[in-house]
């Protein structure tokens, strides 16, 4: 015999779906009165018939009594299917949470197209259909914490945001100019707070943990539902430094490692640390590097922004002609020439390889380089260690100015060595990730930049000391923070092929992996922007000097050149140990190392 018991629930209360306030929904609490496992080879037979009566609260407790976890994912799903069918189907979505075969829940919502949450196939960016973003955003706003939302006087709010530059229609990469620094920034609300499970997750942590198989869990059930990831996974719990890689396959984990703490908006509407500043990780930036690290070319992608071959023959003979004859003096007279000079450069042409150039990493990699060449030719301020390469140059009285230099700067990965476990579940490296490289190009009559294979020496002074001093810069402008951050994710994704990682915990990121069901979030590509070229007036003389470059990212090279290195390493081997989860309710992805 079964007992029934009728709890009524307030909808006001239930943050899983929207109905009328004063809609009281009944929730079916089936309790068994009978104790006592089935017998095997009645189990088969016995969820048939719990199926069949819509007994499911019984049905989950025969699939936990098997034994063999295959057979308990296979049972789990199909009660999950069941469920959705009679239309319980955010009970549905619970019972999928509880199969840890990614594989088999993969195929079960798979099914469930089309009617699961009433919607049709989700296609929305990172997780749903195009849903009624006004319901959701009142849903939320009603829900978690109504009185802390700028509606209502609060400092919470919803809205987009970019970073330090943006491109326009015509795929034209510009300077993103704050004209409200001290106003109302847009602040990440405390969304998540609900999600964390085990522990304040705006709270400092100086090592926290990021369980990748559970967050593509949570990320697809919500995917199922119509609706995109909450800010804390966007967010990736916080983290905004990696120090460890982590396998644990006694409990089928994948683990990024790392400081984390509450994040806010910064005056570029970048999402920050409140503690530091410093740029927190991206769940998208995440996927397209996960994505880029087990296709064709694992490890490589690059940018380039490089002047336009027939504008730099015409500046060349625009400079030859201008030479011919002294520059009439007075400022008006400077300006002109000058704006000729633009005139015949033009603009230069952005490329990205390897990844799609429409994601935030793609527009990340963009903006660091081209920020980069702003402070190399003294547009953008620089810092007391670090001086401009056209104020570096020094031109004695009487002497003839250079003639146009174009100096070449790219970033490039910068890691000393990657450290293993002897058993390969535990990685770190070492190394702040970023540096800058430079070469002089000559510049021939067609406009075309020969390679020189060396560097000028002033130039290869200020890579150096951007080198040196980048974390001193990173603080000033965090795009570059945010370079270190793709530099590292590039290089734990990497690693994740090579050792083939996933596959040691089942882990098959069908969810991640798979461009129809995660859609990152996508913008206009950059294409072009305006030329980075700058002069300066020393002892009467003009000096002119232009740049070019880019970023370039192999991360296959760190890894395969010999810097793994495999042995004991003590402070690796407790974190690992240390970090182990233990006790975690079953939808929790990430959580604290208490010190």
């Amino acid at each position: 015999m079964h007992s029934v018991a009728y709890l009524p629930v307030s909808a006001a209360r239930c943050p899983l779906f929207r109905v009328p306030r004063r809609m009281i929904v009944v929730a079916w609490v089936v309790l068994l009165s009978a104790t006592g496992t089935v017998a095997a080879q009645q189990a088969p037979n016995a969820l048939d018939a719990m199926l069949e009566a819509g007994e499911f609260g019984p049905a989950q407790q025969l699939a936990h009594e098997v034994g063999n976890p295959q057979q308990r994912n296979q049972w789990l799903s199909r009660i999950a299917l069941a469920q959705n069918d009679s239309g319980a189907r955010f009970a549905a979505a619970s019972t999928l949470s509880q199969v840890t075969n990614d594989l088999v829940r993969s195929a079960a919502l798979d099914r469930m197209a089309g009617s699961f949450f009433g919607g049709g196939q989700p296609d929305a960016q990172g997780g749903g259909p195009q849903a009624d973003f006004d319901s959701l955003i009142e849903l939320i706003t009603t829900t978690v914490a109504p009185t802390s939302w700028d509606e209502v006087g609060g400092p919470g709010a919803i809205s987009e945001f970019e970073g330090g530059v943006f491109v326009n229609a015509a795929g034209v990469l510009q300077r993103l100019v704050n004209d409200n620094a001290a106003g109302d920034l847009v602040k990440v609300h405390r969304l998540a707070l609900r999600h964390s499970t085990n522990g304040d997750i705006h709270r400092h942590s100086e090592l926290r943990m990021v369980s990748l198989p559970k967050l593509e869990r949570a990320v697809q059930l919500l995917w199922a539902q119509g609706r995109e990831p909450d800010a804390a996974m966007q967010a990736l719990a916080g983290l905004n430094k990696i120090h460890y890689v982590l396998v644990y396959p006694a409990t089928r984990d994948v683990v990024l490692a790392g400081e984390a703490g509450s994040w806010t908006v910064n005056d570029e509407r970048r999402w920050v640390s409140e503690d530091s500043g410093r740029p927190i990780l991206r769940l998208d930036d995440l996927v397209v590097l996960l994505r880029n690290a087990f296709g064709n070319s694992p490890g490589r992608f690059r940018c380039s922004i490089d002047p336009i071959p027939e504008n730099l023959a015409r500046t060349k003979k625009f400079l030859e002609e201008s030479a011919k004859k002294p520059l009439r003096p007075g400022r008006a007279a400077r300006d002109r020439w000058l704006h000729k000079l633009s005139d015949n450069m033009g603009q230069q042409i952005i490329s990205v390889e390897g990844i799609d150039p429409r994601t935030r990493v793609a527009r990340t990699i963009v903006e660091a380089d081209y920020r980069m060449k702003l402070l190399g030719m003294g547009l953008e301020e620089g810092t007391l260690e670090v001086e401009s390469y056209l104020d570096s140059i020094k031109v004695p009285r009487g002497s003839s100015p250079p003639p146009l230099d174009m100096v070449r700067w790219w970033f490039t990965l910068d890691y000393q060595a990657v450290h293993s476990l002897k058993n390969r579940h535990a990685f770190e490296w070492r190394g702040q990730g970023v540096k800058v490289l430079s070469e002089k190009e000559l510049l021939a009559e067609n406009g075309r930049r020969v390679p020189t294979g060396k560097s000028h020496e002033l130039a290869a002074e200020f890579a150096h000391r951007f080198t040196q001093h980048f974390k001193t810069l990173a603080v000033k402008y965090p795009i570059y923070a945010e370079l270190q951050n793709i530099f590292d994710l590039a290089l734990a994704t990497t690693l994740m092929g090579i050792e083939d990682l996933p596959a040691q915990v089942g882990w098959h990121m069908t969810h991640f992996g798979d461009p129809n069901k995660f859609q990152v979030d996508l913008a206009a590509a950059p294409e072009r922007v305006d030329t980075v070229i700058n002069h300066r007036l020393v002892h009467r003389t003009r000096i002119l000097a232009g740049a070019s470059g880019g970023v370039s990212v192999n991360a296959l090279t760190v890894i395969k050149d010999n810097r793994v290195q495999s042995g004991t390493f003590p402070e690796l081997e407790y974190q690992y140990t240390n970090g182990t989860p233990q006790g975690m309710l079953p939808d929790a992805w990430w959580w604290d190392i208490d010190d």
